[in-house]
């Protein structure tokens, strides 16, 4: 098992992660060369840099969306592990050639946004590329001509590995290629090294591993990319239980960044069956960051059996991203499963203020 606090990026943590941040501790003492691929809608730099010598090419990008940051931290811990002398780093770097784009949307990322600053989803602009950054990626994938693509994404709190009280906190996607969403043979190359992914997770992590929805939309980059025969996967990486930082959740996409690119740097995919990339669970809605049991208790505006599901927004304030809880449901809820839960009618249990403040003004 690698060490993998041994490779983690002590510079990087939390959730804000910005280019002025990845220019200061993480560019600056990068011994690979850095490229321009372009520039963003505020003229911000877009970098790229490669390492690895093999035939074998594999694209990365992360920051798509710029409020989706724990990718990053693990593109950083697994770029840190690469350049040592461990032999499956070595072993990787010398069957594969990687091109990694740490922040595509800089500008989205320094806002803590999902889109750019053009309001435009970068994510759905693949057909059109009517944004500079989705021109660049794109020519960037002609240029380097990929063997395989990895999207790298995070995911909200809410989704659930399947029908259980586990949390997804990590999903995989190969995308369809069409509206059918028939298995082209590179997409299926890219479910088996899925599987071979969720293997490794579910050593570490069992039950907490999910497969996103795979409709169709040509419009979603991953899509296009499956569209031009390139077996391209999507990262989702979601919530672990008391890691709203995603400290945890970065080291599980670490481990599946290395399982994968082991996986291709020894061929070994063809190995993995597709029937098994299709019993990792769906995942599903199920989550509230709390629920409220027996407020009624408390406010009686609130039906007697009705809980209270609460989500959090992500707001940035100085450079910190907060947490601040919004009510998102009210009802039985009997199928759905809170990261925390709190009962009213508990004496000895005290809800923080923000949450009674929000209970009570339920009428």
């Amino acid at each position: 098992m690698i060490a993998y606090s041994l490779f983690k990026e002590i510079s990087l943590s939390g959730r804000y992660i910005s280019m002025d941040l990845l220019n200061v501790s993480c560019f600056s003492k990068l011994n690979a060369p850095i490229v321009q691929i372009g520039k963003s809608v505020d003229g911000e730099i877009i970098k790229a840099f490669s390492i690895g010598r093999g035939a074998t090419k594999v694209l990365m990008w992360s920051q798509m969306h710029g409020n989706e940051s724990t990718t990053t931290k693990a593109v950083w811990d697994m770029v840190n592990f690469l350049g040592t002398q461990d032999e499956l780093a070595l072993a990787i770097l010398e069957q594969c050639t990687l091109m990694i784009v740490p922040m595509l949307n800089p500008d989205g990322a320094k806002a803590y946004t999902r889109v750019n600053s053009n309001q435009i989803d970068l994510n759905r602009d693949a057909k059109e590329r009517s944004q500079p950054e989705s021109q660049a990626l794109r020519q960037l994938f002609q240029n380097f001509k990929p063997h395989f693509c990895f999207n790298l994404h995070d995911q909200r709190t809410l989704f659930s590995a399947g029908n259980v009280a586990k949390p997804a906190t990590v999903s995989f996607l190969s995308p369809a290629s069409n509206k059918e969403r028939d298995l082209t043979s590179n997409r299926e190359v890219a479910m088996q090294v899925i599987v071979a992914m969720n293997n490794k997770l579910q050593e570490l992590i069992p039950g907490q591993v999910g497969r996103y929805d795979d409709g169709f939309n040509d419009n979603c980059v991953g899509d296009a990319f499956q569209m031009a025969g390139v077996p391209t996967i999507l990262f989702e990486a979601g919530h672990y239980p008391k890691d709203y930082q995603r400290e945890k959740t970065r080291e599980y996409i670490f481990y599946a960044l290395v399982e994968a690119l082991t996986t291709i740097a020894n061929n070994t995919f063809p190995n993995y069956s597709t029937s098994d990339y299709f019993k990792i669970p769906e995942n599903e809605k199920l989550f509230f960051d709390i629920i409220v049991d027996n407020a009624n208790s408390v406010n009686p505006n609130i039906e007697i059996g009705h809980r209270i599901g609460i989500r959090y927004k992500e707001v940035l304030e100085d450079g910190t991203i907060l947490f601040k809880p919004e009510i998102a449901e009210i009802g039985l809820l009997t199928e759905y499963f809170g990261h925390g839960t709190w009962d009213c009618s508990d004496s000895e249990e005290n809800l923080p203020a923000e949450i009674m403040d929000l209970v009570l003004t339920v009428s």
